[in-house]
């Protein structure tokens, strides 16, 4: 019987939870679940366990935390789960010929965008980033290579407007793991076609910067307001607000923004501040206006706009996105 087939789950997120669950909910033979070690998290950083080995604790699995999947100890322990089939979501580490070459079945991975489209550690971020109209969830045989590996199946997603990174987060997961129940009978019966890539459409979303995480006022609106939504929520993205950072966690196209084609009449530079008002600060980028409606200043709780203009003055004519040392020589 299919389901008597011995299972090795590897995930840590949030995302990867559903999966399991849907396995252990189909009568599967989990035997082992192995995900990253338990890290300090919070103020106090308190050591914490991953939100899988959480869920694998609950239906009672053998958990395994190896620092690093690649050690040869590691590889040993997974060997005497005598695992027929690996199943992997956001593991988070990549997996060695030696572990690829213990299951029967082999290794699956369910990766949280439309292969070859968005391969590596942050697809959701870059769909969102993007702007795109779609993503979804593959399941893919693992291969040596980043998310190279033969397709087993799909499953599209739509992006909406008002989705953020985290919206789209739960959504993909519910969908991965639905579609790893449809999966999982056919594969096993050996009524699955690989498909494989082609490597000439590959998409990279490698994992998010610092850097990344800065607005760049200059760029098209639609485009800031896409950062924002992809950062949230987290790690968030930023802008500079006299010498502090200043977070940006939601913000409202203008009307126009969509169809301006050059800065306002006005000549305001990209980033200055043009009004403001309980419903939100306006702010000139390199193509229409943004309209800020929640924000956390630095040290601070996020709030919405009309609560931080209680508290802070910022007037027109300000310019964020003035790096501290920028601020410094202005008031010299």
């Amino acid at each position: 019987m299919s389901k008597d087939v011995r299972i090795v789950f590897m995930g840590t997120p949030d995302f990867a939870v559903l999966s399991l669950r849907a396995l252990v909910e189909e009568g599967y033979n989990v035997v082992g679940v192995i995900t990253q070690p338990d890290r300090p998290t919070g103020r106090k950083r308190v050591l914490t366990p991953t939100p899988v080995k959480a869920e694998a604790e609950r239906h009672g699995i053998p958990v395994l935390q190896p620092e690093r999947m690649r050690r040869p100890e590691a590889v040993q322990a997974l060997r005497e789960l005598q695992p027929d089939l690996i199943v992997t979501a956001a593991y988070g580490q990549i997996l060695s010929k030696a572990v690829l070459d213990i299951p029967q079945h082999g290794c699956i991975n369910i990766h949280a965008s439309l292969l070859p489209k968005y391969r590596g550690g942050a697809p959701i971020h870059y769909a969102v980033m993007n702007g795109d109209a779609v993503t979804g969830v593959t399941i893919m045989y693992m291969a040596e290579g980043m998310d190279t590996g033969d397709m087993i199946s799909k499953v599209e997603v739509p992006i909406a407007d008002s989705d953020t990174t985290g919206t789209l987060f739960e959504s993909l997961a519910a969908e991965g793991a639905a579609l790893l129940k449809r999966t999982l009978p056919d594969l096993l019966a050996g009524r699955i076609e690989p498909q494989p890539q082609n490597d000439a459409e590959a998409v990279y979303s490698p994992t998010i910067k610092r850097e990344d995480e800065r607005i760049d006022w200059s760029l098209p609106a639609v485009r800031i307001r896409n950062l924002v939504r992809a950062l949230h929520p987290r790690p968030g993205a930023y802008t500079w607000w006299n010498g502090d950072v200043l977070k940006i966690w939601g913000c409202q196209l203008d009307g126009k923004a969509v169809h301006a084609q050059a800065a306002s009449p006005s000549g305001a530079a990209p980033g200055t501040v043009l009004r403001s008002s309980e419903t939100g600060i306006e702010v000139q980028t390199g193509q229409g206006t943004l309209w800020i409606t929640e924000l956390q200043p630095s040290g601070k709780k996020t709030m919405d706009a009309a609560t931080f203009l209680r508290g802070s003055h910022i007037s027109a004519g300000t310019v964020l996105g003035e790096t501290p040392a920028a601020v410094g020589r202005s008031r010299e």
